[in-house]
């Protein structure tokens, strides 16, 4: 433990390892992590959404002007304006469809009030919806002291109503395991049609649990990352039970 502003450093690679410890962002190049590997797969895994809203292309070009000004903006945090004619509402949902390893599948989810138990299958628990985005977000538990529970899970976000928008958000889902750095995956591509976005799988395999980037865009909502992804269920409308303020 490091307590003393003097103490001996250590060699330069364990230096770029402490410096680097507290998040690790997963991308098409390096898309796997494993919980197991790092002492993570126990207590229980927290997984975020969060999101802020972006005006069009059209506006950010008429505020701020010449290429020059654009590039030297980039430096600054974008201020998010007012409802209006730049900007679209958009709600994004954070949900988890689940295989449990006696075949059991299911979801978790805002949508149909499908919030899940954290001590009871499928061991895996929204805490809430969140319709506007913000620091705070949305956030999934999952149990891992029940990992031997676990076959596969699929974290993926969908939009609920409003406009096709993900190409007009700024958002990215964070898992946040009990040992080891922070799992980042910013949703930055350009999808303006898509819906719904399969983000991380997590597998249990022989007893290793690891999470693996997908980040795939698809133009429906979760029957369409079914098919996708063979999970089997049967689906149907569904609508939240408190009417958007």
């Amino acid at each position: 433990m490091w307590k003393f502003p003097g103490f001996l450093r250590p060699s330069g690679a364990a230096q770029f390892d402490i410096a680097n410890a507290h998040t690790v962002e997963l991308t098409r190049r390096h898309p796997v992590v494993s919980l197991s590997k790092q002492g993570a797969a126990t207590g229980n895994l927290r997984i975020n959404l969060s999101w802020s809203m972006r005006p069009s292309d059209g506006a950010w070009d008429q505020r701020h002007g010449s290429w020059l000004r654009r590039q030297l903006q980039l430096f600054k945090p974008e201020p998010v304006q007012a409802a209006g004619p730049a900007m679209v509402n958009v709600d994004l949902d954070l949900a988890c469809l689940y295989e449990l390893a006696d075949g059991t599948k299911g979801v978790v989810q805002p949508l149909g009030d499908f919030l899940g138990d954290l001590d009871a299958p499928p061991y895996i628990q929204m805490s809430g919806d969140d319709r506007f985005g913000g620091s705070s977000g949305e956030t999934l538990y999952i149990n891992f002291d029940k990992r031997e529970e676990f076959k596969r899970l699929l974290v993926f976000v969908y939009i609920y109503d409003g406009t096709p928008a993900f190409d007009r958000t700024h958002a990215k889902v964070e898992i946040f395991p009990t040992s080891g750095p922070r799992i980042e995956i910013p949703l930055t591509e350009r999808e303006p049609q898509a819906r719904s976005c399969a983000v991380v799988l997590i597998e249990n395999v022989k007893g290793e649990l690891t999470v693996r980037r997908e980040v795939k865009y698809v133009y429906g909502f979760q029957a369409e990352l079914d098919r996708l992804y063979g999970w089997g269920l049967q689906w149907g409308r569904g609508y939240k039970t408190s009417a958007r303020p």
